[in-house]
């Protein structure tokens, strides 16, 4: 059978409850659109014929396709994969539609964190109610009703376990760490965000899942899922982007190139390319909005939606009257060069 169809691959690390439940995978080298000669090996080996499909892999099997000429797979992966008793899992996805499993959707969000796939670009619809609640420890990851005995174990032979958090998704730094970005707090960066090449995030700045940037920015506020980021714009500090999981409905918030979203300022519409929304300023769809004229002069009151992905607007609320006016913005954001030429 033909395997050049297939949207993606990945032979990973799971983590399994007392149950033998799998509750996170780890997939060091997953691939998108993987050859045909790649996958078929793998899918001989296993009997896969065709769909999606999480199969649990045995380090025998692992070390008989690490011998193929054509392997998924660096070979030192393969060796250390197999290295050990651990359970291991080989997911194909051969159709993009929403996961059905835990494994797919953590396949999913390594695609997204390697840069494989930009936001919106997979479906990970219904994901966050496949995904588990887990207590992520200096241990790994441990499900919340094995948590108490492992606290006792760890008590009763003299060591210590540190809950880190209790969440549905982990850190990205803990699968990924991309090239050429500064993190400054890796907690604040969920697996399945994008992180652009030249990207700052500073301790109060936070990605979601299935966000992020283009490229060089600088962030010091909250990107929520489903929000992307154009190159070369600022997010300053304590500001908030509104996404779908936060209020804004099915829109899609995204940000273009070289803007800046003033500190403790937020947006629940998408700016187009060089805009400028003011220190302290929420614009939402509905929020009402002076037209200025380049004299200053009134124009039109319009709702903030119908400005909805346009370039080079300046958002301000006047200091006396407390309206919200928007003009032509004629200010370049430029960030700082030496900054993010060191990432």
């Amino acid at each position: 059978m033909s395997f050049n169809s297939l949207h993606s691959f990945a032979i990973g690390i799971a983590t399994t409850d007392t149950s033998g439940t799998i509750i996170e995978v780890y997939y060091p080298q997953p691939l998108l659109n993987p050859a045909a000669e790649l996958i078929a090996p793998v899918a001989n080996l296993m009997a896969y014929q065709s769909g999606n499909a999480s199969l649990r892999i045995n380090p025998d099997q692992l070390q008989q396709l690490s011998r193929e000429s054509a392997c998924p797979f660096d070979e030192q992966i393969a060796t250390q994969l197999a290295d050990g008793n651990k359970t291991l899992i080989a997911c194909f996805i051969a159709e993009d539609r929403a996961p059905e499993n835990i494994a797919e959707v953590y396949l999913k969000l390594h695609l997204l964190s390697h840069r494989l796939c930009k936001p919106h670009a997979v479906n990970l619809q219904g994901a966050f109610g496949i995904l588990r609640n887990i207590a992520w420890t200096n241990q790994g990851a441990i499900a919340i009703e094995d948590l108490p005995q492992r606290q006792l174990q760890a008590r009763a032979s003299g060591q210590f376990l540190d809950v880190i958090s209790v969440d549905k998704f982990p850190k990205m730094a803990n699968y990924i760490v991309p090239a050429g970005v500064r993190i400054a707090d890796t907690a604040r960066v969920r697996l399945g965000a994008y992180v652009g090449e030249g990207t700052t995030v500073m301790h109060e700045g936070f990605i979601n899942f299935n966000a992020g940037t283009e490229g060089t920015a600088m962030i010091e506020g909250r990107i929520s899922a489903g929000v992307i980021i154009g190159e070369g714009s600022d997010l300053g500090g304590g500001c908030s982007t509104m996404g779908t999981l936060s209020g804004g409905g099915t829109a899609i918030i995204s940000v273009g190139r070289d803007c800046l979203i003033g500190a403790n300022a937020g947006i629940g519409i998408a700016l187009g390319d060089r805009c400028i929304v003011e220190a302290g300023l929420y614009v939402t769809g509905g929020t009402k909005v002076t037209l200025l004229d380049n004299d200053g002069q009134q124009v039109d009151l319009i709702k903030a939606r119908e400005l909805s992905g346009k370039s080079d607007l300046l958002f301000r609320r006047n200091s006396q009257t407390g309206a919200v006016e928007c003009k032509t913005n004629k200010t370049r954001i430029a960030l700082n060069e030496e900054l993010h030429s060191h990432n």
